[in-house]
């Protein structure tokens, strides 16, 4: 059954395969390394003697620079292409998880924070556009859902880190975990191809090409619709990571906080098998609902 179902990647290219490991591996990684916070929240509230509403504003902090990555690095991936920004992204947000299990204080935290959002959005939006350009139209939403699955891992595995490492070695040697992700640039730089749609549009064409080129800076009769799409996409998505984010920065501190404190007083290994179980759940749902997309279509997916 699961050979049927996931026979489309035995027919896939090995660029197709190549560019969806580099991604998926990418996601992966990226959730492991802004979750580590999450489950660090507890310790650091300790040691710097935080607010809830502080460890609120600096997980913030994360986010709002990620939406500023995704929108650096979408420019850089458009000129430079998407092969390089992805390796820069997954480089910038491993170098600054690192840095800030060398935070002396708030302020350091919140400024390595802000430089691993910029990463974190940048590896978001890079990874998705090279799997989506690289991939057959036929598959593309099960390979975007197997890619977006990554980040349920990652995540399920930052609890499983931290339920090893934070015990023994505390909280500084969680975030020193994150610096790993950025091996994988090593393997991105000798293994995967760039889109081939981005080659397409800057590789140095034939000159009967050239001569049927659109004429530079005239209207695009499809302007207007791609507009909407964006406008509508961004409200939906702005308004489901709202929800998603303000639930799952803190399920992790609300399982292992006292009672006292408002939370449930787990340990950390009891908070992490339930963060691994929705974390399975969440997976279920990423790689679903793209088979439902490439069968039903994207909007009513």
């Amino acid at each position: 059954m699961l050979r049927n179902a996931f026979g489309f990647l035995l027919t896939a290219s090995p660029a197709e395969r190549r560019a969806l490991a580099a991604s998926t591996l990418g996601w992966m990684l990226d959730g492991m390394d802004v979750t580590l916070y999450a489950m660090a929240v507890p310790a650091l509230l300790r040691e710097f003697h935080l607010s809830t509403s502080q460890a609120g504003l600096l997980a913030s902090v994360t986010l709002i620079a990620s939406a500023a990555g995704g929108i650096l690095f979408g420019f850089l991936a458009d000129r430079a292409g998407r092969r390089l920004a992805l390796m820069l992204s997954i480089a910038v947000y491993s170098a600054f998880t690192a840095a800030c299990g060398l935070s002396r204080g708030v302020m350091e935290l919140g400024v390595f924070r802000f430089l691993l959002g910029l990463g974190m959005g940048g590896e978001w939006a890079t990874g998705a556009a090279l799997v989506a350009e690289t991939w057959r139209a036929q598959h593309r939403a099960k390979a975007l859902g197997l890619m977006q699955s990554g980040y349920a891992v990652g995540y399920a595995l930052a609890a499983i880190i931290a339920a090893l490492v934070l015990p023994r070695q505390g909280w500084r040697a969680v975030f020193f975990v994150g610096i790993l992700p950025a091996l994988l640039t090593l393997w991105v730089r000798r293994q995967v191809e760039e889109s081939p749609l981005w080659l397409d549009e800057h590789v140095e064409r034939l000159p009967s090409k050239k001569s049927a080129a659109r004429v530079p800076n005239a209207p695009s009769p499809a302007r207007p619709f791609y507009l909407k799409m964006i406008i509508v996409t961004l409200m939906m998505n702005s308004a489901a990571l709202f929800g998603w984010w303000g639930l799952f920065t803190w399920i992790p501190s609300y399982l292992s906080l006292p009672r006292a404190e408002g939370g449930r007083g787990l340990s950390i290994v009891s908070s992490s098998e339930w963060i691994v179980a929705m974390q399975f759940g969440m997976w279920l749902g990423y790689v679903s609902f793209g088979f439902v997309s490439d069968r039903v279509g994207r909007k009513k997916a």
